[in-house]
C-alpha cells in the first residue's frame, strides 16, 4: 500500500505519536507539528524536558527532510532552548529547509508556545540518498 507521506510519518514514528506529537502538515520545504505539554514531559524542576522538544522538532525536521520524496536520513543537530514551557502548553513546531542541497540538505525548526513566543530553536542537517520514498505525496 502505497500512503503520504504524512500518513508514514505519522502511523510509524511511534516513538513521537506515544510522546503526544501530532504532525499536522508537510509540504515541500515546510513542515508543522504540534504538543500539548502534560505531566510526563516534565522534568525534576517542574517544566518540559529538553527531550520533549527535540522530539517535536525531530517529527517536524524529518517531515521536511523527506519532503522531496527522496530518503534523508539527519546527520547532526543543534537545539537551543529560550523560554521553559509548563504543563497545558501548547507547542508548535514550524520547521522550514534553509538549503534543498541535492546530498546535504540544512533545516531550522522553530517551537513556539500558544501566545506565539519563541520557546526552543533546533537547526539540523542531514544526508540525502538517491532513493525514493514509497509515498504517493506529502499530504
Amino acid at each position: 500500500m502505497i500512503m503520504t507521506l504524512l500518513e508514514l510519518l505519522s502511523n510509524y514514528d511511534r516513538f513521537a505519536a506515544n510522546t503526544g506529537c501530532r504532525l499536522e502538515e508537510i509540504r515541500n520545504g515546510y513542515a508543522r507539528a504540534s504538543m500539548t505539554v502534560t505531566a510526563e514531559h516534565l522534568n525534576a524542576g517542574g517544566v518540559c524536558q529538553g527531550g520533549a522538544y527535540f522530539t517535536l522538532a525531530d517529527i517536524a525536521l524529518a517531515a521536511v527532510m523527506n519532503s522531496r520524496n527522496r530518503l534523508t536520513f539527519g546527520l547532526q543537530n543543534n537545539i537551543m532552548f529560550l523560554r521553559s514551557a509548563t504543563e497545558g502548553d501548547v507547542l508548535t513546531a514550524v520547521a522550514v529547509e534553509l538549503m534543498d542541497h541535492h546530498k546535504i540538505p540544512s533545516v531550522e525548526v522553530r517551537i513556539t508556545d500558544q501566545d506565539g513566543n519563541l520557546v526552543c530553536m533546533v537547526t539540523g542537517m542531514a544526508y540525502r540518498k538517491n532513493q525514493p520514498l514509497p509515498v504517493e505525496g506529502l499530504m
